[in-house]
């Protein structure tokens, strides 16, 4: 039984409800940013500039950066192994990225692509991992979908009709699901802590 000291603790990360606290900010982080850089694509997106390669970039350099902040907020070397290849998936991309802009919106794709699949399929097997600490219900979907979102644009690279704008759609998605288990997330820890 919890001493009145321990039941007035503010969670912390150790615990399963500080935790689901942690997560929810970052999801929360991850939907406006996401929001926010789907919006700068669609302004930039055509024709493909060296502003457009930037804001390409900037995506998963920031999906690196989650998966830091991610990592170092989870409790075990387990947890932590999907996120650090997340990270390496993510810096590849970014670099491969910033050399598939300068080759036109095919190799863009076809990059992104290869990405998404494998962030997705990353995302999946953290999302599966975290089921008790509720709320991944929508990252288990998000990170499915991300991979079949990558094979759809490596398809669109090979087409005529290839455009960054399916990239802006993949974003805003993304952010939905981010969301959805953000407020998940957080109703979870107000019912924990009543």
């Amino acid at each position: 039984m919890p001493t009145s000291l321990q039941a007035n603790r503010p969670p912390t990360a150790t615990d399963p409800a500080g935790r689901s606290t942690e997560l929810a900010h970052l999801y929360f982080v991850r939907t406006l940013f996401a929001l926010v850089w789907a919006g700068l694509l669609t302004l930039t997106a055509s024709p493909l500039t060296v502003a457009t390669g930037a804001v390409l970039v900037i995506y998963p350099l920031f999906d690196a950066v989650a998966a830091v902040i991610d990592a170092r907020s989870s409790r075990t070397p387990a947890a932590r192994t999907p996120l650090f290849a997340n990270l390496a998936f993510s810096l590849v991309a970014a670099v491969a990225v910033a050399v598939a802009a300068t080759s036109g919106i095919p190799a863009v794709l076809r990059v992104w692509g290869i990405w998404a699949i494998a962030a997705g399929l990353v995302q999946l097997v953290v999302a599966l991992r975290r089921r008790q600490l509720g709320g991944q219900w929508p990252m288990i979907l998000s990170g499915g979908l991300s991979a079949v979102a990558g094979s759809a644009f490596i398809l669109q690279a090979s087409g005529s009709g290839a455009s960054l704008s399916s990239l802006a759609g993949y974003a805003t998605l993304g952010a939905v699901f981010f969301l959805v288990s953000a407020i998940r997330l957080t109703r979870r820890t107000i019912t924990v802590d009543a």
